[in-house]
């Protein structure tokens, strides 16, 4: 998933994945934690809203930063989620996408850069809800395996808070399971 091969195939993977996560939500499980500090389930869903809107938005040419971070007040998550992934679908068509400039809430980068960290963010927002939620068997290890060394090396484990918005990384021992070494580098505790 780098920003030298195209990298639509791997965020369609992480947007299959979170569509499949989301449609497995009971609202019963709306207030159980995750292990995002910030988000309760339904809290997360929101935040799943919110990044599909504001990666569309990037991708064309908008600022996603004017766009909340949760979306609140949705009656029906997984028809959210889908509608949303139709209009970035067709925002994700066109091979210009990749080299189309998007401003981020990390700066400024091509479209490819931009998909790959959405794809990491899905990945790891994935694991969070399927966690949450009990069905980690909804998860993509493969997914996680090839946005694994993109976020070690995109986001550095030191220093973390404050601009960087990620907790200390966790250790985890090597031979973990990829979606624990991908929680601990994020700053969540897999265990």
């Amino acid at each position: 998933m780098s920003t030298t091969t195209d990298p639509r195939p791997g965020f369609a993977l992480a947007l299959d994945q979170a569509g499949r996560i989301i449609d497995a939500v009971d609202p019963s499980q709306y207030g159980l934690p995750t292990p995002c500090d910030d988000y309760d389930v339904q809290t997360l869903l929101g935040h799943f809203i919110a990044v599909i809107r504001r990666i569309d938005l990037a991708l064309n040419g908008g600022i996603p930063m004017e766009l909340p971070t949760v979306v609140t007040g949705i009656d029906d998550y997984p028809a959210e989620w889908k509608t949303g992934r139709e209009a970035l679908d067709h925002t994700l068509a066109p091979d210009d996408v990749l080299a189309r400039t998007c401003t981020l809430p990390w700066g400024v980068a091509p479209g490819a850069a931009a998909i790959g960290g959405y794809t990491a963010e899905l990945t790891t927002h994935g694991w969070d809800l399927a966690t949450a939620i009990g069905r980690t068997d909804l998860l993509n290890e493969d997914l996680a395996r090839a946005c694994l060394p993109m976020i070690r090396q995109f986001l550095p484990a030191d220093p973390r808070g404050g601009p960087i918005p990620f907790a200390p990384v966790v250790d985890v021992p090597a031979d973990a399971p990829v979606y624990d070494q991908l929680a601990g580098w994020m700053g969540r505790n897999p265990r």
